[in-house]
């Protein structure tokens, strides 16, 4: 069984809001490349629209995150690449719908220049320590 360790504060660094400054466990690391804010057929949703886009990012991470047998509770870390520090209250809203908001991840933004298209807002990658198959035998 995993067991993951979220520390909100070290002693001497002030508290994160939203997010956990250490998170740590033992399982199986899993690693999931950015996602944007393209549904199954390769098309942009919400183009101008950072909600939407946000939405569909997390709507994928959700979906590779299963592919590795985790879950949004096996996230240790999450990185987000926003276009606009303006769109982080969508990304916000977005991510706390799917994860534990009393133990949230790790997590940081960065202020891109651009994406890779320029239709895109957000790109959200995540770090996940999930159950290894082979120690719950």
């Amino acid at each position: 069984m995993t067991r993951l360790t979220h520390l909100g504060s070290p002693d001497g660094v002030a508290p994160g809001n939203g997010y956990s400054h250490v998170v740590w466990g033992t399982g199986r690391f899993v690693a999931v490349s950015g996602q944007c804010a393209f549904d199954e057929a390769g098309e942009i949703v919400g183009v101008g629209d950072p909600a939407a886009q946000a939405r569909q990012v997390f709507e994928n991470l959700r979906r590779c995150l299963a592919a590795a047998g985790a879950t949004f509770d096996d996230v240790v870390k999450l990185t987000y690449f926003v276009t606009d520090v303006a769109h982080l209250p969508a990304v916000r809203a977005a991510r706390d719908a799917v994860i534990d908001t009393e133990h949230p991840p790790a997590s940081s933004a960065v202020q891109v220049a651009a994406l890779f298209r320029p239709e895109l807002l957000v790109e959200i990658e995540a770090f996940a320590i999930a159950e290894d198959p082979a120690r719950s035998r």
